[in-house]
């Protein structure tokens, strides 16, 4: 065999697209969303079906397999190889052509879905099929699997959409297979004509029948449909380059009705019945899955079932008449849109919610999609139930109902030996017990290594043999995708948690949702790609990098892939040192929203203060780690020597300013932010004590920010505070110079002669560039000045988000040794949430105006924003703050080399909505970082919520 050296050269002198061997560009397509891991031997983003053509061409000439990939978010390692990966979502990503008369489009492989559906929409159309990652997923994805989705009871499979694709075979081949045996390859025909009785008796005909190849597609009684053949092929016959592919009238309005029931057997009996009455959806989840604040009728499962009509009216009642006619516990019909998305998002985020038991056991997919005859779906349920049982497995069924086909995450321990040959016995049983009741191993995300190995059980040797001569006339040298449908890998081998550490890795946080184990936190993200979407609705954060960049190592998937590598050592060798890794965080803002977007909650801020912390260890860190990561002290500095005139003055003249930017590591784009020359704390001595007195005591948090650099932020909140009868007063700055005695608390005289000044501190700025040696130093020392604090009821009211969402959650991670540090977090508060529950007689000042901005990213993503948005309520303070990150976030945007990302994530959604926002809007900003950036960016000033309220007291 040719030497595989000389093969990236080879594809470089082809091919005018990207050709990455580089050891990030393979980690980060090591995976797809299943259980499976394959390292490749190097990336190809072609740029046309020339590109294709010529990397298929090298390939065949070393003997290197090929595997195109979309969104990589296949569910059986389809989407996974040894050999060289297509990239279709850089380059071949557009719709060329939509045609509303013909309801018809023309689209690239590596086009998302969402980007046909915006496309299509203004016409009243859309594509039938939409998966949950419909948001991520490619339409070349989706026909290599033949997806379905939500609404297949209705508008069918990908196949049942696609009218003419265009096909490059392994032999260089173009071809347009399309119906009446249109852009067959040669032998086809011939093989099917011979074999005319078997493809008329070996196929289940069920709804969702998408294992092994559509090869009865081919019949002549079906139209010979050589396109809709093709789908479901799972990259293994030809490469996909272009498609034309139907649309359908989308319904003007529709209601959504929950049904109740007592059980998901209950539900799952029930859903055939209701497919009489044409609904667009009837899906099927169980309580497991759903938050406890989901608003959802009563019960313990539930039916999504949707329905359309030209009105609001007709599709509620539509909705209503199947409430009648359905036997459930309680139900909800539902038409406003908005609500509609909310409880949407419950379904759609079960793929990732599922990867998780309730009592935090992880759980996986494999068995993700068997479908069975809907009639049969209760009995088979109850059969299923007790077959994991049997096996001593657990697991939460969910999906689509009205097609009988199940989704469920099953417990498999796939760590160790025994575990794994568990999982293939079970494997093994489910595929019996699936065809007794005359299902599919698959029923939407293809067989792929997952299930190919128990074809036979479901067609027969004979036509899985078929199988294997159809690959044959379409792929005779077994270049495309090999091991997946026809010859498998055995589905207990290339497990991707094989590669991981057996014992827990030192670290610094305590992961308490993981047991205290790194490996188990970066196995968190199981590839359903969330974070890949390129544009939030609502409040939404995740993955503002990645919408800026587009690129993979960008999104919080790409990063746990490289972290996920890096504990495996193959291909990421340096472990802590790698650069691969450093490389990929770099770019992450740290902004917390993948802690609440993400569907399994994977924590990559967390995740790179702990990279950080490793990394430079016994190094020489990036000096902006030192010009911003010591910040509290260098303004504590300043504040002490009552220099923040001169420090004004000299950073407004520009070479001074530049020469302290460059040496800082600051982005020379960049304003330094101007240091107040009175102090929050200094202003607070000045005024004496309070003059409300009698109220219910508060302690406010004077963070870094307010103090030094927008002490009105904390005038503001004084004045709201005590307004609302509250009696504020701040943390004590003398921490005891000697050990406590006996009690832990009781001190001895010495101590008070002996106590040291201090400041609280949430330590933010050293955690975010990971000195988390000197955060936990902060944090201590934070703690003992708290102790009287701690000893009482009153509650900490913290202004800056990001300290809030430090102090809740970072702290008691990070001190996981010490209980203060959870009592700590449990008494912090927002300033609306002090005051709705400690001043709940209170009525704020109206205003009655519309407010823009953006709520802070942390406040998204650990905090809450309910009672914000109840106190705007309240003050007559109309309309919706933006979702996204504004893309400073702390230290981020000062940093050099990061100007150009941050300003394109305040692009996505707050510059945006301050731009269109009426002039007679308030904008808030609760974050001095969101302030700070629409001052830079767009000359605008916003405003704490504190300081806004504070303004209408005295008016």
């Amino acid at each position: 065999m040719t030497d595989h050296r000389e093969l990236p050269a080879g594809l470089r002198a082809a091919v005018r697209g990207e050709v990455d061997f580089t050891a990030t560009a393979r980690a980060l397509t090591t995976m797809d969303a299943s259980n499976y891991r394959r390292v490749p031997l190097g990336v190809v983003a072609p740029r046309d079906a020339d590109d294709v053509a010529a990397a298929l061409s090298v390939c065949r000439t070393y003997g290197v397999p090929v595997v195109p990939r979309g969104g990589g978010t296949s569910i059986a390692g389809q989407a996974t190889g040894t050999g060289v990966v297509l990239d279709f979502t850089r380059h071949m990503n557009r719709l060329l052509s939509l045609d509303p008369r013909a309801r018809t489009a023309v689209v690239q492989p590596g086009l998302v879905l969402d980007r046909l559906q915006e496309a299509a929409a203004p016409h009243g159309l859309r594509f039938g099929p939409d998966p949950s990652t419909h948001s991520r997923c490619t339409l070349g994805g989706m026909i290599g699997n033949n997806s379905c989705g939500s609404h297949s009871v209705a508008w069918g499979t990908t196949a049942d959409s696609v009218r003419e694709l265009a096909v490059v075979t392994p032999r260089g081949d173009r071809l347009r297979p399309g119906r009446g045996w249109a852009g067959a390859p040669a032998g086809l025909r011939d093989l099917v004509d011979g074999e005319l009785a078997r493809l008329r008796t070996a196929f289940p005909d069920l709804p969702r029948r998408i294992s092994g190849y559509a090869v009865d597609a081919l019949l002549p009684e079906r139209g010979a449909d050589v396109a809709r053949s093709f789908c479901g092929s799972e990259g293994t016959l030809g490469v996909l380059t272009e498609a034309v592919v139907d649309l359908v009238r989308a319904p003007r309005a529709r209601a959504l009705a929950v049904l109740a029931y007592a059980d998901e057997s209950g539900a799952a009996e029930a859903a055939a019945g209701l497919l009489e009455h044409g609904p667009l959806t009837v899906e099927g989840m169980a309580a497991d899955l759903v938050p406890s604040a989901a608003d959802l009728p009563r019960g313990g499962a539930w039916l999504f079932v949707e329905t359309g009509g030209d009105t609001e009216a007709e599709a509620r009642a539509r909705a209503e008449t199947i409430v009648r006619a359905a036997d459930v516990v309680d139900a909800l019909v539902v038409t406003e849109p908005a609500r509609q998305r909310a409880l949407w998002r419950i379904r759609e985020d079960a793929s990732g919610t599922a990867t998780r038991m309730p009592d935090g056991t992880e759980a996986w997919p494999g068995w993700e999609d068997c479908a069975v005859p809907p009639a049969r779906l209760g009995a088979y349920l109850r059969d299923f139930r007790a077959l994991m049982a049997d096996h001593g497995l657990r697991g939460t069924p969910y999906g689509h109902f009205g097609d009988g086909c199940i989704h469920v995450r099953i417990d498999f321990d796939l760590l160790t030996g025994p575990g794994v040959a568990r999982f293939r016995r079970f494997s093994e049983d489910l595929a019996g017990l699936v065809v007794a009741h005359g299902g599919s191993l698959s029923g939407e995300h293809g067989d792929g290594q997952a299930r190919a190995e128990l074809l036979p059980r479901m067609y027969g040797a004979e036509t899985v043999a078929l199988f294997e001569r159809v690959k044959a006339v379409w792929d005779p040298d077994d270049l495309l995708n090999p091991g997946m449908l026809v010859r498998p890998a055995p589905l207990d081998t290339n497990l991707r948690f094989s590669v991981l550490p057996r014992e827990p890795v030192d670290v610094a946080f305590g992961y308490p949702a993981d047991g205290g184990d790194f490996s188990a936190a970066v196995r968190r993200c199981v590839g359903v790609a969330k974070c890949r979407t390129t544009s939030v609705s609502g409040p939404a954060v995740m993955c503002p990098s990645f919408r800026a960049t587009g690129e993979e190592r960008h999104s919080t998937r790409g990063r746990a892939r490289l972290l996920h590598e890096m504990l495996a050592g193959e291909l990421v060798t340096d472990g802590w040192r790698s650069t691969e890794v450093r490389d990929a965080l770099d770019l992450c803002l740290s902004c917390k929203g993948c802690r609440s977007d993400c569907p399994v909650e994977v924590d990559m801020a967390t995740y790179k203060a702990e990279f950080l912390h490793h990394h430079y260890q016994g190094r020489r860190r990036p000096a902006a780690h030192y010009a911003m990561g010591w910040l509290p002290v260098w303004l504590g500095w300043v504040a002490r020597t009552r220099s923040a005139g001169t420090v004004n003055a000299l950073a407004s003249v520009g070479p001074l300013a530049d020469v302290a930017k460059r040496l800082g590591g600051i982005a020379r784009e960049r304003d330094v932010p101007k240091v107040a020359e009175e102090t929050f704390t200094r202003w607070w001595r000045k005024r004496g004590s309070s003059p409300s007195g009698e109220g219910e005591p508060v302690v406010l948090w004077p963070d870094t920010f307010t103090e030094h650099l927008s002490p009105s932020v904390g005038r503001a909140a004084v004045r709201v505070l005590e307004a609302a009868g509250l009696r504020v007063a701040l943390p004590p700055t003398l921490r005891p110079g000697s050990r406590p005695v006996g009690d832990a608390r009781t001190r001895s005289a010495l101590s008070l002669l002996t106590a040291r000044r201090g400041r609280v501190c949430c330590g933010l700025t050293y955690i975010s560039t990971g000195q988390l040696d000197r955060a936990r130093t902060v944090l201590r020392r934070t703690l003992d000045l708290l102790e009287p604090v701690l000893a009482t009821d009153a509650p900490l009211v913290v202004l800056e988000p990001s300290c809030a969402a430090a102090l809740r959650t970072d702290a008691p991670e990070l001190l996981h040794d010490d209980p203060r540090a959870a009592r700590l977090a449990a008494r912090v508060l927002t300033f609306a949430e002090v005051l709705e529950r400690h001043a709940p007689d209170w009525t704020p000042p109206v205003l009655n105006r519309p407010v823009t901005g953006q709520t802070h990213c942390h406040q998204h993503a650990v905090l809450g924003e309910a009672a914000d948005r109840r106190l705007r309520e309240a003050a007559g303070l109309t309309g919706d703050l933006a979702g996204g990150c504004c893309g400073l976030a702390g230290n981020f945007g000062f940093e050099e080399g990061h100007y150009e990302v941050s300003a394109a994530c305040a692009e996505d959604q707050l510059l945006p909505s301050v731009r269109e926002a009426p002039d007679e809007a308030v904008v808030l900003a609760d974050g001095f970082s969101c302030r700070t950036q629409l001052e830079h960016l767009a000359g605008v000033r916003g405003r704490h919520l504190a300081e806004v309220l504070a303004d209408a007291l005295e008016k």
